[in-house]
Formats: C-alpha cells, sequence, structure tokens
C-alpha cells in the first residue's frame, strides 16, 4: 500500500486520541501540544518530524518507521518501540516520560536521552552504544544483556546496572553513582 506523503506541515493542539492520525509518511513535520494517547501510528513513516508537548503514551507503533524524530515535552508512557521498523529508526529524547515504555532488542547507538524519566523502562538485549542518558531518572530500569559500551551514565541517577550481565567497556559513570553498578552484589557502600 503506498502511503500518501504530507511534508513540512505544522500539526498544533489536535486532539488525535478520537480519531488516529491517517496513516502517512510525514517528512520534516512538527506536531505541537497534539493528543495521541492510546491511538495508532501503525504503518505510518516519520521522517525528519519533531514532537513538542504531546502526549504519546500506549500508541501501536507496529511496523512504524522513526528515522531521525525528537521528541521534546513528550508523555510516552507504555510505548513498545521494539515493534517498529528497525530500519533507520532513530531518535531523541528531551524532557521526556518515558515510564513503562520497551525498547528490547533495538540497535539504537548513540540516542539522547535528556533530562528524561525512565521509570520501569526495558532495554534488555539492546545496543545503546555510546548512548547519553543525561539527567536521567532511570528508577528500576532493566538493563540485561545489554550493550552500553561508551554509555554515558555520568549525570543519570537511581539505575541499577549489573557490569557482569552487560557489555559496559568504557561506559561513563560518576563516583557518585557507583552504588547503581554494584547493588546487585549484596555490597554496602557507605
Amino acid at each position: 500500500m503506498k502511503l500518501p506523503i504530507i511534508e513540512i506541515k505544522t500539526f498544533e493542539k489536535v486532539n488525535y486520541s478520537i480519531e488516529s492520525l491517517p496513516p502517512a509518511e510525514y517528512e520534516t513535520c512538527q506536531f505541537l501540544k497534539c493528543d495521541f494517547s492510546n491511538t495508532s501510528f501503525a504503518q505510518s513513516k516519520f521522517i525528519d518530524c519533531t514532537f513538542i508537548g504531546c502526549n504519546i503514551s500506549n500508541v501501536n507503533l507496529t511496523k512504524t518507521a522513526l528515522n531521525n524524530i525528537v521528541f521534546k515535552d513528550c508523555k510516552m508512557m507504555g510505548l513498545l518501540f521494539y515493534n517498529c521498523n528497525a530500519f533507520g529508526l532513530s531518535f531523541r529524547f528531551e524532557n521526556c516520560q518515558l515510564d513503562h515504555s520497551s525498547f528490547f532488542q533495538l540497535i539504537i547507538r548513540k540516542t539522547a536521552f535528556n533530562q528524561c524519566r525512565l521509570h520501569d523502562v526495558d532495554f534488555t538485549d539492546c545496543d545503546l552504544n555510546s548512548a547519553q542518558f543525561v539527567e536521567c531518572d532511570l528508577l528500576n530500569t532493566k538493563f540485561e544483556n545489554t550493550i552500553l559500551e561508551r554509555a554515558d551514565f555520568i549525570t543519570a541517577r537511581h539505575y541499577s546496572i549489573d557490569p557482569s550481565k552487560n557489555s559496559m567497556k568504557k561506559a561513563k559513570f560518576s563516583r557518585e553513582g557507583i552504588a547503581g553498578l554494584l547493588g546487585g552484589f549484596g555490597i554496602e557502600i557507605v
């Protein structure tokens, strides 16, 4: 099925929670303060798009293409990013709430998470080589069999990462965050 192409368009304050955004190829579009909660992006393509102040919680991402996307100030709870089209998958998150989302088995190297809340997020079997978690809250976030080489956790907090279950060569952590690496070993740090 050939998708219609929508280019260089701004969508502002539209409530798509009642009627979903039509499946299309959206290129260089801006979505400002739109509500997509509990709807579907299935089969759609987003290329060089920006979402600012949107509610994207519980959106169906089946076969959704997200190529070079910026999410800023968005509520994005319960998203299953592993359902996205993996080809060209790339995004950046700024001041977003991503609680209860899953990036299971994705290759998302160099992804930037800046000032995000990532409670109960699943990064199992992910390739997060050179990812940045700048001032992020990672409470109860799962890292298992995850490639975290060269990842930056210097200003992240509340993480619990077992170095014996993840590849972490040259990953960066602060001295204050060392407890988040040793918690699983039953060691008390005072």
